[in-house]
């Protein structure tokens, strides 16, 4: 394996490393963002609201498939992380080869499994009859091209974890390209709705799989690995299911709140309308939580090569610096969501109701910009050190203690109604801090969970 893709972040300023390694992976995930925003924007001006609802309620599903596969990529990153700074390289190589193995065994089991519980999935979330047959071809479309999402995010989950954060850069750049390209002459043109936004999008992801794969063997990659390493390592895959399994179950269960307000949504009067603005609400929330969301990784990745290395003070000073950038980041943004909703929203739609409504609605989901990025680092600390059960516990609590029965209650006995669902978003997010904060002062993580 060439050495260009090893990066030691064990040393040197943690400001400015945490900072080298974060912004390649925030623009990563900027782009990322842009093009599921892209989708929304193209298909709402070419389309109509209708289109905005089926790609908001298929596309929460679609999040939810490939949040849940994520965990054992997180396992992946790191182990490879910790195996790196711990100058373990070898073991670093059979890491990447059982994950990158069975991250494709599952990408398939998946795409069988959720294509058969399309239509079963959208009907129990209310979707609204107008949008349904919308919303089954993007589902549909979208399912089908999950190994490519699937292939696309081991690959940077491996690269990150050796603490390259600018190569999965230069690849999801392609894919924004052709996906915007894609969507804007599939809706346009060719007229075909929600199914050439879906169309665009997986036509984009396969063709990043394909170049990056291309570009890692012609850059000797593979150089050093053989056949054998690419065999599922059943101690290996012990460890990644033991990191990665409560990172799955993670971000199911913050996925599947997130549904559960969705089918409330759908149940409101003027489904259509509510639905599109939660839509809305979740691109633009997509973008503003980036910075928390890339500097978390970031902290992980970082804090796992450290934790590896027996730098304990060092992988916390990381999580505290990790916390005031993208504090001071999302401060900004929230500033701007709250000042200037009406035009965000109208972006998307220019249906008066979506945005005299959406307006409202943005306000108050605004608030959860203040929160995430210390529950972000806070868990990006946990997860460097191998506790994903304790990220797991956290999203639990903030998910099905806090979130889903505080909306209900809000929308059903208080007059914020729909603007509750954005109350409970913050509020969450609060809650998480706390139970952050008490696992962090204990200095469990300390003690890292793997043994490498």
């Amino acid at each position: 394996m060439a050495d260009k893709f090893r990066q030691d972040l064990t040393k040197g300023s943690v400001g400015k490393q945490l900072m080298k390694f974060a912004i390649p992976f925030l623009l990563s995930n900027l782009l990322q963002a842009f093009y599921s925003v892209a989708d929304m924007i193209i298909v709402g001006r070419l389309y109509g609201t209708v289109g905005i609802t089926a790609v908001n309620i298929g596309s929460q599903i679609n999040i939810l498939v490939t949040g849940a596969a994520l965990g054992l990529a997180v396992g992946g990153t790191v182990l490879i992380a910790q195996y790196g700074g711990a100058k373990k390289f070898d073991e670093q190589k059979k890491s990447i080869g059982t994950l990158f193995t069975a991250y494709m065994i599952l990408s398939v089991i998946c795409t069988v499994v959720m294509l058969l519980l399309g239509t079963t999935l959208l009907e129990v979330l209310k979707t609204p009859d107008i949008a349904m047959k919308d919303a089954e071809d993007y589902y549909n479309i979208c399912m089908t091209g999950l190994i490519f999402m699937f292939a696309y995010n081991v690959i940077s989950a491996i690269l990150r974890g050796m603490g390259d954060s600018k190569r999965p850069l230069y690849f999801v750049l392609i894919a924004t390209i052709v996906n915007v390209i894609g969507d804007i002459i599939l809706v346009g043109p060719f007229k075909m709705g929600a199914a050439g936004a879906a169309y665009a999008t997986v036509t984009a992801q396969a063709l990043s799989v394909i170049l990056s794969l291309i570009y890692l063997f012609k850059n000797h990659f593979f150089d050093g690995f053989k056949k054998s390493d690419f065999k599922i390592d059943k101690e290996k895959l012990k460890t990644l299911l033991k990191i990665g399994l409560p990172s799955s179950v993670q971000q199911v269960v913050v996925s599947f709140s997130f549904l559960t307000l969705t089918a409330l949504i759908n149940s409101l009067p003027n489904a259509e309308i509510a639905s599109a603005c939660q839509g809305i609400g979740g691109k633009v929330n997509s973008f503003a939580i980036l910075p928390a969301l890339a500097m978390s990784s970031a902290v992980s990745s970082m804090a796992g090569q450290n934790i590896g290395a027996d730098e304990t003070e060092r992988a916390k000073k990381t999580m505290l610096t990790g916390m005031g950038i993208a504090f001071a980041i999302s401060a900004v943004v929230f500033a701007v969501v709250e000042l200037f909703p009406q035009p965000i929203i109208s972006l998307f739609d220019t249906n008066h109701e979506v945005i005299e409504i959406g307006s409202q609605y943005m306000r108050f989901i605004a608030l959860d910009y203040i929160f995430v990025p210390f529950v972000f680092c806070m868990n990006g600390l946990a997860i460097g050190a191998g506790y994903t059960n304790f990220a797991l516990f956290n999203a639990c609590f903030s998910s099905i203690l806090v979130r889903v029965p505080f909306a209900y209650l809000v929308v059903h006995f208080t007059t914020l109604g729909f603007n509750g669902i954005g109350l409970a978003t913050g509020l969450a997010s609060a809650a998480s801090i706390i139970v952050g904060a008490i696992f962090i002062a204990s200095g469990k993580w300390k003690k890292p969970k793997i043994r490498i």
